[in-house]
């Protein structure tokens, strides 16, 4: 450890000679025996074990310092220990522990990962000019060579990552990907090559490679959606002994997600889901098909994140359908595009939990703005609770808005909503749950439940204000 600490001592005065001056190097006086006082020049208590001063002999008694021989000594001398081979600093370049240092400028993760664990603790460099153990303030007897260099050459890296980023010419990731450099040098056939071979000059290969760093910018978009085409059919012939009717039915559903996530506070929920079913009516001696199912519903909902898993939020949502809608063997309308028209907005909470096997998010509005709109003359607005002559209705209450997605099984997979909202002088309820019964990547079977309640206006049979509908189906399903 003496002579490490003294190598470094004087590979630092090459850089600062100024280094050497400071360790007290003053002239001391002896006293020689018959003789008066007489200055000697001499080296501190700590240099004296490690140098010597060459003295030019005047006499028996007196000496006279060679000043030439102290010069060289202080600026060139103190690089002979290079010369010996049991020297560690010597091999450096070619010790294996090093090779980090030595390769092109590559980013490496050891360096980062070693000072970012939260068990470091601070530890102050071993370049210090001290001369004694005493002055170091840790025992390094703990570490093995290669641990030792490993530590010192991590610190190293790590420095000149921060202070040089832009020399970095290569990642650690580039290495592990084991690309290979190939001359393209043909091998001879033989083990032995000829004469000739061995003699033949042979122009060195040259190796291209672009040594840019690329840094993507992060998208923090993510799309997707889905398709399906599902279709029922029954044919019966006319003198089918016990009767009937041959009917199809046809039910097409595509939805589109563009959702944002920063990873940090801000989430960001838009989705567009189209539903349109229609079957035959060959009975009915108004209309040739029914639609059973017609839905056109925009949603979008923003949340910025105020615990783990709550947000602060504020949601929008329309909802109407595509096509007119009758009731069998009925020529009256009963709805139509924009007839009715639903808008809702609402400021709230979000409760957020997304497991393995199921995403949940529980929606609390206690402020919410609903508005109704008929846009259309041959629809009866008094149907969907709005006064007689009135085509806009304004209301405000709150909202409870639940949604499920459900893995339960490889092959089964629910996606279930349910949306309660009340302006406190009526109440309606919506609740969607789709089974979805995979095959293989394009065929499945679907089972549609559609619950619903509404008490805002009355109901067109009977006393109830509950409402039910349901399909079964199989068909074509598409993802991405």
């Amino acid at each position: 450890m003496k002579n490490r600490h003294f190598s470094l001592l004087m590979i630092a005065a090459m850089f600062s000679p100024s280094l050497l001056m400071s360790q007290n190097v003053q002239p001391l006086s002896a006293e020689v025996e018959g003789q008066d006082s007489v200055k000697i020049d001499t080296l501190s208590s700590i240099l004296k074990e490690n140098w010597i001063l060459k003295l030019d002999k005047q006499d028996s008694l007196h000496y006279k310092t060679d000043t030439v021989s102290v010069l060289y000594e202080e600026y060139l001398g103190v690089l002979d220990y290079l010369n010996d081979p049991a020297t560690p600093e010597r091999y450096i370049s070619l010790s294996p522990e090093y090779y980090r240092m030595f390769v092109p400028f590559t980013y490496y993760r050891a360096p980062l990962n070693r000072y970012s664990q939260l068990e470091w603790k601070f530890q102050e460099p071993d370049t210090i000019p001290s001369m004694t153990n005493e002055l170091l303030p840790y025992d390094d007897s703990g570490f093995t060579s290669m641990s030792r260099a490993d530590e010192v050459v991590d610190r190293t890296m790590l420095q000149a990552y921060v202070g040089c980023p832009r020399l970095v010419v290569s990642t650690e990731d580039e290495i592990d990907e084991g690309r290979l450099y190939q001359d393209n040098i043909a091998k001879e056939a033989s083990s032995t090559p000829s004469v000739l071979e061995v003699a033949k000059i042979k122009k060195a290969a040259t190796v291209t490679e672009d040594a840019d760093v690329v840094i993507h910018k992060p998208n923090w978009w993510t799309t997707g959606g889905s398709a399906s085409l599902q279709m029922t059919q029954n044919f019966i012939s006319n003198n089918w002994y016990k009767g009937g009717e041959s009917t199809i039915s046809m039910l097409a559903n595509v939805q589109l997600t563009a959702n944002y996530n920063d990873k940090e506070k801000i989430q960001w929920e838009n989705l567009l889901d189209a539903k349109l079913g229609f079957g035959s009516a060959p009975s009915d001696e108004y209309h040739d098909f029914l639609v059973s199912t017609d839905q056109l519903r925009l949603y979008s909902k923003l949340g910025i994140q105020a615990a783990t898993k709550w947000y602060y939020t504020i949601s929008t949502e329309f909802k109407t359908q595509f096509c007119h809608g009758y009731n069998a063997n009925d020529p009256d309308l009963v709805s139509a595009f924009f007839a009715p028209a639903d808008w809702a907005t609402s400021i709230g909470m979000d409760y957020k939990l997304k497991k393995s096997k199921f995403t949940l998010s529980v929606f609390i509005a206690p402020l919410t703005y609903s508005m109704r709109y008929v846009g259309n003359s041959g629809v009866d607005e008094t149907s969907f609770g709005l006064d007689e002559g009135k085509s806009v209705s304004h209301s405000f209450g709150s909202e409870i808005q639940p949604t499920l997605s459900w893995k339960i099984t490889s092959a089964i997979t629910l996606d279930s909503r349910l949306d309660y909202l009340t302006s406190y002088n009526w109440v309606r309820i919506e609740w969607e749950n789709t089974f979805n019964f995979v095959l293989n990547n394009y065929l499945s079977t679907k089972l549609y439940i559609y619950a619903r309640y509404d008490d805002s206006s009355a109901p067109t049979t009977g006393s109830s204000y509950f409402q039910l509908k349901e399909l079964l189906s199989f068909g074509i399903n598409y993802k991405w």
